[in-house]
């Protein structure tokens, strides 16, 4: 069988029009600009209409215009669509297939959607290198779309604070004949034992909620921060070194890192442990917050955008989330 090499073609991403600051924030919470600020690195956050038009698959609508256009292709160019989210349009039928009809895909593409959380987009990248390596798909669009503000107990100050919304997407695909752009190393990793660390343990088949749950705010997101903080950044580093051996590479031929944007202090921290200066770290927490699935991509693509992030620059993506998952990627984009 022929093995192929994957690349990223394009990317692209949405923000939702409202915004929502820390000083917003004061007059829901007790709180301040200053407590968050100086233990999150967030300043604001974005937050979906509730009027239609910004549901995940609307975001994932527009970010793909963008990601079409860089790559030249077509939307029936695309031959596979995954979709990572905890914040799905609906249960029935799946994301990626709503985003199907949108884009006036007509070609009966496969269609799948991913809930592994904060790590999302990473796994849709691997998942999408390997099928494009074994020649079963050749444009892979990978989304990473959160409507988290639906999932906030806002009424929490511990995490209400630390969540938005957004999307951001590649369209991942079939390396040129020579071509330097490609996937150099993945790794995929959980730990289920850890689940009880961030969960949302109502509202699903175990649980339906009920009214008594509403009322009690029980069917909230869920988080305990002090250990995930500690498995978050130990695992970061090991994954990143884990993948840097894979390729036969050293920090030092790393251009960018793109972790998942959860906390300034788990970034810093992971920085520390790898022994990387922040200022290869791709940093734009203090705009939106922790998107989950979306923080990775939001933040390649607008690093793309700026011109820090050139094509031939060795990046590494670096993600942690629910579960507990994780996984890492280190590419030639």
């Amino acid at each position: 069988m022929k093995s192929y090499e994957a690349k990223i073609l394009g990317t692209g991403m949405y923000a939702p029009k409202k915004i929502l600051t820390n000083k917003d924030l004061e007059s829901i919470v007790e709180t301040s600009d200053e407590w968050i600020y100086t233990r999150t690195g967030i300043r604001e956050r974005r937050i979906c209409s509730t009027e239609g038009g910004e549901w995940p698959t609307d975001m994932a609508y527009n970010a793909t215009q963008d990601a079409l256009k860089a790559a030249g292709l077509q939307p029936n160019d695309i031959d596979f669509i995954i979709f990572a989210s905890v914040t799905p349009d609906v249960k029935l039928p799946n994301s990626a297939c709503i985003l199907q009809v949108k884009l006036g895909i007509t070609n009966n593409c496969t269609c799948l959607d991913i809930s592994v959380a904060c790590s999302g987009f990473v796994y849709g990248v691997n998942m999408a290198n390997s099928f494009i390596k074994t020649g079963l798909a050749k444009n892979v669009l990978v989304v990473g779309s959160e409507m988290l503000s639906r999932e906030v107990n806002w009424k929490d100050r511990n995490s209400c604070i630390l969540f938005g919304d957004g999307c951001g997407v590649a369209i991942v695909g079939r390396a040129e004949e020579g071509s330097e752009s490609k996937v150099l190393a993945s790794i995929l990793n959980s730990d289920g034992t850890g689940g009880e660390f961030f969960d949302q343990p109502i509202g699903g088949a175990v649980a339906p909620i009920t009214a008594e749950h509403i009322a009690e705010g029980s069917h909230f997101m869920q988080m305990k921060g002090k250990e995930m903080f500690k498995v978050a950044t130990r695992t970061l580093a090991e994954n990143a070194r884990s993948v840097l051996e894979m390729a036969g590479m050293t920090k030092e031929q790393v251009n960018w890192v793109v972790p998942h944007q959860a906390n300034i202090r788990i970034i810093e921290t992971t920085a520390n442990l790898l022994d990387v200066s922040m200022e290869k770290m791709i940093v734009n927490i203090d705009k939106y917050g922790n998107t989950s699935a979306a923080t990775v991509p939001i933040a390649f693509h607008e690093a793309i955008a700026d011109g820090r992030i050139k094509r031939g620059d060795i990046v590494l993506f670096d993600a942690f989330g629910a579960g507990l998952t994780a996984g890492a990627t280190l590419l030639r984009y």
